[in-house]
């Protein structure tokens, strides 16, 4: 479970890289990069976390992602099967003054835009949707034809929302990244446990209210919040299998069933057995 500096380099024979991923349950992973960032998510849904921006996505999602800003593995708390489609490129990647040519004057601003992260819905979703599984089939020169005209659509439609505010910076160091991977792997490694802050704060140093403000400053959730979050995600694993409800609450960490149901609801949408259901369907 990594917070870390995620280094990208472009497809042996072309400038850019294209990915077709396939996943289930992957591991929390915040993470940032300077390259831009398309992905479509083909299959599957899950949280949606861009910078500051927290909510959920469904299957069909359709991002924008600009330099350093830092988001999560959209596979991650997926259960079942997830698929995405991810275009990852460097602003220069066809050149220095690629963006400054006048046929690009649209474009440069939808770069300029995707800085703060951009969602898009509708017609230009459905298109570029198109678009990307398309270019998996196709040789690198028409990929980049295609992906040209991608940038076309989304520079030219207002079918979108933005998702941080342009005052929103974010400032990572190598300090915060291996802090934060100590506490995740903490987490890994004794979640069936009783939530000890003091030890976690001991692991990187910090008092219990500096860690406490520093993890909420770097998740935007609290230490309690995020391993309720990881406990779930490994009950609805278990879900899968032929458990008691019973069973798995006290398998992944809970002391009280009710706590259990409730906190599972809130982040599921849908209780245990509700859940459990959904999935044998």
């Amino acid at each position: 479970m990594k917070v870390e500096y995620e280094k990208i380099s472009p497809d042996s024979g072309s400038s850019f890289r294209l990915i077709h991923w396939k996943s289930e349950n992957d591991r929390f992973f915040w993470h940032y990069h300077p390259e831009y960032e398309i992905v479509f998510v083909r299959k599957g849904s899950g949280k949606l976390h861009i910078g500051e921006h927290l909510t959920t996505y469904e299957e069909g999602e359709l991002v924008f992602i600009g330099p350093n800003l830092p988001h999560t593995g959209f596979g991650y708390g997926v259960i079942g099967e997830h698929e995405e489609i991810v275009v990852q490129l460097k602003e220069d990647f066809l050149g220095e003054d690629f963006l400054l040519t006048p046929e690009m004057a649209a474009v440069r601003q939808l770069f300029e835009k995707a800085r703060q992260g951009l969602s898009f819905q509708g017609k230009a979703k459905r298109l570029v949707a198109s678009k990307l599984q398309r270019m998996l089939q196709l040789n690198y020169f028409e990929r980049l034809v295609e992906l040209l005209k991608i940038f076309e659509i989304l520079a030219t439609t207002n079918e979108y929302v933005t998702l941080n505010s342009p005052e929103t910076l974010f400032d990572f160091s190598h300090k915060d990244e291996n802090r934060i991977n100590k506490v995740y792997e903490y987490v890994e490694q004794h979640y069936r446990q009783p939530i000890d802050i003091q030890a976690v704060a001991d692991l990187i140093n910090l008092t219990i209210p500096s860690f406490c403000r520093y993890f909420k400053k770097i998740t935007h959730l609290t230490y309690t919040d995020f391993v309720n979050e990881f406990r779930v995600n490994q009950a609805c694993r278990l879900l899968l299998e032929n458990h008691s409800i019973a069973d798995i609450c006290y398998e992944v960490g809970f002391n009280n069933i009710s706590h259990f149901n409730k906190t599972f609801k809130q982040l599921k949408g849908k209780s245990p057995r509700e859940y459990r259901l959904a999935l044998t369907k």
